[in-house]
């Protein structure tokens, strides 16, 4: 492996983590789950979610420092925040999820080979 694909499988893992940790929180996944839907306002996911506006800035916050969401300004307020999801966070994670699965399905077909080659 050269020195690049060594850094890059580095940060990989750590944009993972990064991901995995914003979505151990069950506010940060119900957040993810309204922006999968449409982007929204800071103010309209506090009030759906049932959190006070200080504590949707903090996972807010947490969210767009790991990237699963962005922030853009509309129209004349630059205090109204619209947030929206990111897709490069969730379709690196799919991949993982996706070798994962794929490795453990080629353990499990050689456990039942060697399960049926043992067999009377």
């Amino acid at each position: 492996m050269t020195p690049a694909a060594v850094l890059d499988a580095a940060f990989d893992a750590a944009r993972l983590d990064d991901t995995l940790a914003a979505l151990a929180d069950p506010h940060r996944r119900r957040v993810v789950d309204l922006l999968s839907e449409r982007p929204r306002r800071s103010g309209d996911l506090a009030r759906q979610i049932g959190l006070a506006p200080p504590a949707m800035s903090r996972h807010l916050k947490h969210l767009r420092d790991c990237g699963l969401v962005e922030e853009r300004h509309d129209g004349p307020d630059a205090r109204v925040r619209i947030y929206s999801l990111r897709p490069e966070p969730m379709a690196y994670l799919k991949q993982w999820l996706d070798q994962m699965e794929a490795l453990w399905s080629d353990q499990l077909t050689a456990f039942r080979d060697h399960l049926a080659a043992r067999a009377p």
